[in-house]
């Protein structure tokens, strides 16, 4: 037993060795008021894998860091539509 748990241990390491780190920008274009950004923000702050979210209702863009191996940009884009406001990707940039 206490060989399978440092085993189970071992592949929970190299995968976070693996793990990539991943930015991109979704596009908002139906935040029409100031407190739109709130909203979204925290709708992508409660997908797991995300380390940072910014959103600006001047450029209706929300810049979003997250874990690649954990969620997807999918999930970061049905996350904003049911929080009311339908997201695209504007652009994408992998961090190593």
């Amino acid at each position: 037993m206490k060989k399978l748990s440092v085993f189970i241990l071992s592949l929970f390491s190299i995968g976070s060795v693996f793990a990539e780190e991943q930015l991109v920008e979704l596009s908002l274009p139906s935040m029409n008021c100031a407190v739109c950004p709130i909203t979204v923000k925290k709708a992508l702050e409660k997908v797991d894998g995300v380390d940072f979210v910014e959103v600006t209702y001047k450029t209706k863009l929300a810049t979003v860091k997250f874990e690649n191996t954990v969620t997807s940009i999918d999930a970061l884009i049905s996350a904003t539509t049911n929080a009311g406001f339908p997201s695209s990707l504007k652009s994408e940039a992998t961090n190593d």
